[in-house]
């Protein structure tokens, strides 16, 4: 679950990204925002994305306002547990700042339980792990 801040202006673009150890981005996880025409607002995951047409419409969804909150089905492997890879929540607003780091954090099994905290427009995020 994504929950933002009270601000104004139009919807949050987010980039949920799994990032390797050496803290390099690994795969797109989830976009929230499905207009391309301001994925590059969202600059460290766009240069990722190697600014090519990839086919992300299966892992985009719209935009959440200002207070608002977003629960997004994302699938990690779980050989990414405990291994040192990390998973970052990227934000920007259209005309407005951008997080390259919103949150990010280790993915360990007791990290994943925890609500992690935001430093732009991401009030918080709460991942809630799939029982198997």
């Amino acid at each position: 679950m994504v929950q933002l801040v009270n601000y104004s202006g139009q919807g949050a673009y987010v980039a949920i990204s799994l990032i390797n150890p050496k803290g390099a981005y690994e795969k797109t996880l989830f976009v929230q925002g499905d207009d391309e025409e301001w994925y590059h607002d969202l600059e460290e995951w766009w240069h990722f994305l190697g600014k090519k047409d990839s086919d992300i419409d299966a892992i985009s969804g719209a935009t959440v306002g200002g207070g608002e909150r977003a629960i997004h089905m994302i699938e990690i492997d779980d050989s990414k547990i405990n291994a040192g890879y990390s998973i970052r929540f990227e934000s920007a607003v259209e005309d407005k700042e951008y997080y390259q780091k919103d949150v990010e954090f280790l993915l360990t099994t007791e990290n994943i339980k925890k609500k992690h905290e935001g430093k732009g427009y991401i009030r918080y995020i709460r991942m809630i792990p799939n029982k198997k």
